[in-house]
């Protein structure tokens, strides 16, 4: 039974953000400045399994690094927006690319960079510790903080409504 007010049988694409959302939102620096994230690995497991489900997901962020490129691309995810300074035209790349209709798209972001894709899609959602502005537009706000299994919240919710979640591939990488 899903805890989220949307009828989780129209999502066919997830939209994440990177930092506060699948990172905490406190990154360490490395010593040559380069932020280091972290990364809930129950979320990578979902995120690879919408994948290979045939949802289509992408991450729009504003940072960059190898490391979260990398990351993401292991998992098979296909639509990787990075240095996004408007999360806007990221977004309209990824829905003309799809073919995906607003209504069947999930989007967690936890800041204002998020703002405007948020109000376009049929459920957004932010984790418990994202700012006010966010969570007062969000259909679903998450019991998670953000970087502590947000993605893995909203994919496995989805799923179970639609009977894909413990089908096939669910048991293996």
């Amino acid at each position: 039974m899903s805890s989220i007010n949307y009828d989780l049988r129209k999502i066919r694409g997830f939209i994440f953000d990177v930092d506060g959302v699948l990172s905490k939102d406190v990154i360490p620096l490395h010593p040559n400045g380069d932020p280091m994230r972290t990364v809930n690995i129950k979320d990578g497991y979902a995120l690879q399994l919408a994948v290979k489900k045939g949802y289509q997901v992408a991450i729009i962020t504003g940072g960059y690094t190898d490391s979260v490129k990398m990351r993401f691309e292991r998992l098979g995810v296909k639509y990787i927006y990075m240095r996004s300074s408007v999360k806007m035209k990221d977004y309209t790349d990824f829905m003309n690319r799809t073919g995906l209709k607003p209504e069947e798209v999930l989007y967690a972001g936890d800041d204002i960079p998020d703002y405007e894709v948020m109000k376009l899609v049929g459920l957004p959602v932010a984790p418990a510790d994202a700012a006010s502005e966010i969570k007062d537009i969000s259909l679903y706000i998450s019991s998670k903080n953000g970087g502590e299994g947000i993605a893995r919240d909203v994919i496995e919710q989805t799923m179970k409504t639609q009977g894909t979640w413990l089908t096939g591939e669910a048991f293996g990488w």
